[in-house]
């Protein structure tokens, strides 16, 4: 019912298609634009958004070593497959010990750059 009448009026707005999209542009931009206004003041989310912050940022020192813990594990359990391979004259040595070589680097560096992502100095 409501399309129907919707689809009535815009008939009568003209021949013009632009005129009707422009007028439904500016329908829709203005009920955006009403909708955003009326939420009004912003400080119940931005405090939220403090709290959060401050709550995963007593985290990150934990986090920090989990990740040097799992460096660790992907040394080992690298270091025993680059073993076997070696033992077993497999081709693609090379590219094993690149790989978690790369690997632990990585992590490393994400533990290290993790608490400075929250502006965490310790």
């Amino acid at each position: 019912m409501f399309k129907e009448k919707l689809r009535k009026w815009m008939k009568g707005l003209g021949p013009s298609g632009r005129l009707k999209m422009l007028s439904l542009m500016l329908l829709a931009g203005t009920t955006a634009a009403l909708a955003q206004n009326a939420a009004g003041d912003y400080t119940a989310g931005t405090t939220a958004l403090g709290t959060v912050t401050t709550e995963i940022a007593k985290y990150v020192p934990y986090v920090v070593k989990l990740c040097y813990a799992i460096a660790g594990v992907v040394a080992i359990v690298g270091a025993i497959s680059v073993y076997i391979k070696m033992n077993n004259e497999e081709q693609d040595v090379k590219k094993s010990i690149m790989m978690i070589v790369g690997a632990c680097i990585f992590l490393v560096a994400a533990a290290q750059a993790l608490p400075l992502f929250f502006g965490i100095t310790s």
